[in-house]
């Protein structure tokens, strides 16, 4: 699936141009990975993963991940899956974007064209865990459920104590049901 978003940026008021910038989703390969864990370097608050994790995310979760670029280079990534114990949930594992892409909202573009593309596909309930100071993936979710009309609960999936270092609680919000549009 590749799906492009075009956003006409202007120029300014004196100069009269407009300029467009597209972004593209499209499924992560393996080629991915470098891109993907630069960005996750430098995106502050993002878990770090190796490089070979992306990498290998990418050749066996690909169908459950999207990457958007811009001219060919990597400015998001969302990386997700289908749970093996409940196949109609998906669940989002990790998701950014380059604060300089110049597409407004494409955070949440990114969000709504995995999730949405996971649900026409027979998904019924979208997860995500979050740290209670997360305002702007909460606000994300909290739009998509309000675009499907569907219910939002939150729980401690799980609590800070059993991460050695000073990890937050990991609330779970749990989008559903769902149905495709």
């Amino acid at each position: 699936m590749t799906i492009t978003i075009t956003s006409a940026l202007g120029a300014g008021p004196d100069q009269g141009t407009v300029a467009a910038k597209q972004a593209v989703f499209r499924a992560p390969v393996p080629e991915d990975g470098p891109a993907v864990w630069n960005l996750v370097e430098n995106t502050p608050g993002l878990d770090s993963n190796s490089i070979y994790y992306y990498t290998l995310w990418f050749r066996d979760f690909a169908d459950g991940s999207l990457i958007a670029t811009v001219d060919d280079e990597v400015v998001g990534f969302l990386t997700g899956y289908r749970r093996p114990d409940e196949p109609e949930t998906y669940f989002v594992w990790q998701t950014a974007v380059n604060p300089r892409h110049g597409i407004p909202f494409l955070g949440i573009k990114l969000f709504q064209a995995a999730a949405d593309q996971q649900v026409a596909s027979g998904a019924r309930y979208v997860e995500a865990t979050v740290s209670a100071e997360n305002k702007a993936i909460i606000m994300v979710l909290k739009q998509f459920a309000k675009k499907h009309s569907a219910h939002i609960e939150t729980r401690v999936l799980f609590p800070s104590h059993l991460f050695a270092d000073s990890h937050h609680d990991e609330v779970l919000y749990r989008i559903g049901p769902l149905t495709a549009e």
